[in-house]
């Protein structure tokens, strides 16, 4: 009975260790499966070198590319980039401190450090600060404006060896589709050029106090806000006006924008400089409103409301427009033209008296009871 249980128990453990034994094989190959050790001693596949690819080489630079070039090195270190500053009060004492505003950007007009810009860049800031292109910044402080041209005149007390004045040229004989270049700060960016024409001349746009600006130029080249105050420059790198205001709906630039004219810049300037303000000389007369001259059915100019005692209107016998004792009016004199241009409105008017300075004599037209009278007229002072 033993030997037959030793007999039958024998091959059962024979069984289990072949079991055992293939088990352990299975294990192993599955481990050699997922681990993949070979797969270290695969080499990798050979990749491409790192090889940059032959240049090109390319012919000299076009004759236009050239001049934009050129232009560019010219006028750059003239142009400054300004930050106009506010004054804030701190929350927690008395003090007052300045902290930046706005920017736009600017020229350099003379050698005495006297920087022009749009009068709208500096309109409500407390201060500015020119940032040159070498990278140095200045404070600068306001030596006068003239907002009915959106014009403003500032000075910083620079080193000679930094002061760029701009050359300035004529806008008078400016031709469309002549080729210009704006010169800015657009979105704070520092001296960024862009090229353009000049799209159409004479257009008018308002000023930041309604006054009509005449004579402007409009340009394609793109002018975005931060290019305000900077120049408008020809081919031969020449101020032609001051890039001062875009048409587009978004603020950016729609490829319409506008520049004052240098002409009127070079008039403008030195007077600022000179006198602070712009003094604009005066006739001594009150107009009318322009609905009076509809009413009445009168012919287009500024009708004589008033005349001021003892100035140049009154000297020269200009009859105001009055009320007759049994109320109806009494027509005065009409201006309808000065220094030999035309007269339509009170703008027009102002217009042309901007063009003179006070102690000139220039011929000035009325209508006086339905006939044109031309005389001689001394400007007076505007006080």
């Amino acid at each position: 009975m033993n030997k037959m249980r030793t007999t039958h128990t024998a091959p059962r453990r024979e069984r289990g260790a072949a079991a055992g034994k293939l088990l352990l094989i299975i294990v192993v190959l599955f481990g050699l499966w997922w681990f993949r050790p070979w797969e270290a001693f695969v080499p990798p596949a050979p990749k491409p070198e790192a090889i940059p690819r032959p240049v090109a080489a390319r012919g000299d630079l076009a004759a236009d590319e050239q001049n934009n070039i050129a232009v560019f090195k010219a006028v750059s270190p003239s142009v400054v980039h300004i930050t106009t500053l506010a004054a804030q009060r701190n929350f927690f004492s008395t003090d007052i401190t300045q902290v930046p505003r706005g920017t736009g950007t600017g020229f350099m007009w003379d050698e005495r450090g006297h920087i022009v810009t749009n009068f709208h860049v500096i309109e409500g800031a407390s201060g500015a600060q020119v940032t040159l292109q070498d990278q140095t910044t200045w404070r600068a402080t306001l030596v006068g404006a003239f907002p009915d041209r959106d014009l403003a005149v500032l000075r910083i007390d620079a080193p000679k060896e930094k002061i760029s004045p701009i050359m300035i040229g004529v806008s008078q004989d400016l031709q469309v589709g002549q080729k210009v270049y704006a010169i800015g700060n657009p979105f704070g960016l520092d001296q960024s050029l862009t090229t353009g024409i000049v799209s159409a001349l004479n257009r008018e746009i308002e000023s930041a106090n309604q006054r009509t600006i005449r004579g402007v130029i409009q340009t394609d080249a793109a002018i975005n806000p931060g290019n305000s105050g900077g120049p408008l420059i020809d081919s031969a790198g020449r101020l032609i006006g001051v890039n001062t205001a875009i048409y587009s709906p978004s603020g950016a630039s729609a490829g319409i924008g506008f520049a004052i004219p240098s002409d009127e810049v070079n008039r403008i300037v030195p007077r600022l400089i000179r006198d602070g303000k712009f003094i604009r000389p005066a006739i001594g007369i009150q107009a009318a409103p322009p609905n009076l001259q509809r009413a009445l059915k009168l012919p287009e100019g500024v009708a004589v409301a008033g005349v001021l005692p003892d100035g140049p209107a009154q000297r020269l016998g200009l009859r105001p427009f009055m009320r007759a004792p049994d109320g109806s009016i009494v027509v005065g004199d009409i201006i309808v033209g000065l220094a030999g241009k035309p007269v339509k409105t009170l703008d027009d008017l102002l217009g042309l008296l901007e063009q003179h300075q006070p102690g000139e004599t220039v011929p000035i037209t009325i209508v006086r009871g339905g006939e044109k009278i031309e005389q001689q007229i001394t400007l007076g002072l505007n006080e």
